[in-house]
């Protein structure tokens, strides 16, 4: 079932009208659907029944509070990429051994937070942070369960700038330098191996590159075992696309299916990391038209929101689909539908076929529940809007607008002015 859709005229999130939520809380907003988010969850966890398995959703796609608790309630951890994010997830009451950490740079206070919080692992990507990971856990008495992300160079035929898993990639380590690295972890005092990595990319419409990465993965594992070291769990990352224009991207049971056939021989735990998949299609973005203009034969519709509430659009070309909330327009118009930001990329919409929107009208921008909200800022220093989730016929407010006050908070002006 999907849990966005017209009742007559009028655009519904479950069994509440979009148009009631923004009377009472205002625009621009985003919307999310508890149900949509519970149903994904149930639909990746169930492609792996009868497999040990662990859903790490990754906290980066959507940090809200409310969607971390909707799949930590459901039995799922967290893959994160910051000590905020393991902040964030342990106030959501996240069991701390089923949080995994990604990223690059990993700082020592945030090595040191996640040693005592007693998370169950490290995804490391360098030489010298798994080298740091040591010396911190040493230190501290305690053993740093790690993984090393394996760098497998396949191509996950997705957008550039989501890419991880190719040589050039800033991600991982090389499967040649990773085999080594193994060998050093093993002697390294603080560390304890429990697993191996991979994260390919993003948006990803096609299983194939995912089983060609494991097939690159079973001979590093088969090395491994050879050399003493039996990694447990396989961190398979996420990376499962969605679809937000004409996408067929493969269904959780199908990829599953796959999945499962490919691995079940190495007798390992699986982890994965799904974002995207899971929040993406489950939340909307709604805005306001303010003005229309139309100049040289070219057309344009202002809105209250911009490329700081949904930054998709300006930094990679990204396709959302934008649907009235009620229905009463006076056809279709070729338009950009831009925003108040003073920049010439701040758009949402770029020559396409809309409704006519008119001055006052609401519009949702759909498939927008991951990497929106939490890649919005306060350029120009407008407020970050409010989030909301919907439950049947209920909603409440998950975050609140914030305020022009709360923009200046910490800030000071010099005494010597």
């Amino acid at each position: 079932m999907h849990h966005f859709q017209y009742k007559g005229n009028e655009l519904y999130a479950e069994d509440v009208a979009i148009r009631d939520i923004v009377a009472k809380v205002g625009s621009p907003v985003y919307v999310y659907s508890q149900a949509t988010l519970e149903r994904h969850f149930r639909a990746f966890d169930e492609a792996f029944a009868g497999t040990p398995h662990t859903i790490c959703y990754s906290v980066k796609a959507n940090s809200n509070m409310a969607v971390l608790k909707n799949f930590i309630k459901l039995g799922g951890g967290v893959d994160i990429v910051s000590g905020g994010e393991l902040y964030r997830a342990l106030k959501a009451g996240v069991d701390p051994r089923k949080v995994v950490y990604s990223g690059v740079g990993k700082r020592d206070d945030e090595i040191e937070y996640a040693l005592t919080t007693g998370i169950l692992m490290f995804n490391v990507e360098s030489e010298q942070e798994l080298t740091r990971i040591s010396e911190i856990a040493s230190r501290m008495g305690k053993k740093a369960g790690i993984a090393i992300r394996v760098n497998p160079d396949v191509d996950p035929q997705t957008h550039p700038y989501i890419t991880t898993g190719l040589k050039n990639a800033k991600f991982g380590i090389t499967i040649e330098r990773a085999i080594e690295e193994y060998r050093r972890a093993k002697a390294l005092p603080g560390i304890e191996i429990l697993g191996i990595d991979c994260h390919i990319g993003s948006q990803l419409t096609k299983v194939t590159p995912f089983v060609d990465s494991i097939k690159k993965l079973k001979k590093v594992i088969a090395t491994l075992r050879e050399m003493g070291i039996d990694p447990k769990y396989l961190d398979l990352g996420g990376g499962l696309g969605i679809t937000y224009n004409q996408e067929e991207p493969p269904l959780p049971a199908d990829y599953g299916k796959e999945i499962v056939a490919e691995t079940k021989e190495l007798g390992m735990h699986l982890v994965f990391e799904p974002g995207r998949n899971l929040v993406g299609n489950a939340g909307i973005l709604v805005a306001k038209c303010l003005y229309t203009k139309q100049r040289d034969e070219k057309n344009f519709i202002m809105i209250d929101a911009g490329m700081n509430d949904l930054a998709r659009p300006a930094l990679y070309g990204s396709f959302h689909g934008v649907q009235p909330v009620v229905k009463d327009q006076d056809g279709l118009i070729v338009a950009d539908i831009v925003g108040p930001i003073c920049e010439s990329g701040d758009f949402l919409v770029k020559d396409r076929e809309v409704p006519m929107f008119k001055q006052g009208d609401l519009m949702a921008f759909m498939s927008a529940g991951a990497y929106g909200f939490a890649m919005s800022s306060s350029y120009n220093s407008r407020p970050r809007v409010a989030e909301v989730m919907v439950k049947g016929s209920a909603f409440e407010v998950v975050r609140e607008r914030e305020t022009v006050e709360e923009l200046i908070k910490g800030e000071r002006v010099p005494s010597f002015l």
